[in-house]
């Protein structure tokens, strides 16, 4: 399968770092960002499949991040990273559109798995609107064929 595009957001960047690095040895693309501005930035100048968006950061906070995602940018899954404290806002999130959660300090295998999961929620999802500009398409073709 080809490798995920994926962007860590975090503001501590000794953990987005290496977390890109596990990801790259794991064989996906990984980038890092180290605030909502600069998330948002590098989505729109580069499509990614997944992003790791740390909830709590100066300035634009992972929910206000994720918000704009899903308002922009919403074929990108996002998986919240939380603090043991937090999960409550984590599930608040998963209400606005983010695809799950991961507590830290994270377990590796688990994070990959929910990167997995969310790589096929995303593919079902465009295979699905696929399915449905070619009916669109039909559809027209058609109502001009009729007139």
């Amino acid at each position: 399968m080809d490798p995920l595009r994926i962007l860590v957001v975090d503001d501590e960047k000794d953990f987005t770092e290496m977390l890109c690095l596990r990801l790259e040895e794991a064989g996906h693309l990984a980038h890092a960002a180290h605030d909502g501005k600069g998330c948002m930035e590098m989505l729109d100048t580069h499509p990614y499949d997944v992003l790791i968006l740390d909830i709590r950061m100066p300035g634009m906070d992972g929910l206000q991040v994720l918000r704009q995602i899903k308002s922009d940018h919403i074929s990108t899954e996002v998986i919240l990273l939380t603090g043991h404290g937090s999960t409550e806002t984590a599930v608040e999130g998963m209400k606005r559109g983010a695809f799950d959660y991961a507590l830290k300090p994270y377990d590796f295998a688990d994070l990959l798995e929910k990167i997995h999961d969310a790589r096929e929620v995303k593919r079902k999802r465009e295979a699905r609107i696929r399915k449905a500009e070619e009916r669109s398409r039909l559809d027209r073709l058609e109502k001009s064929i009729r007139f």
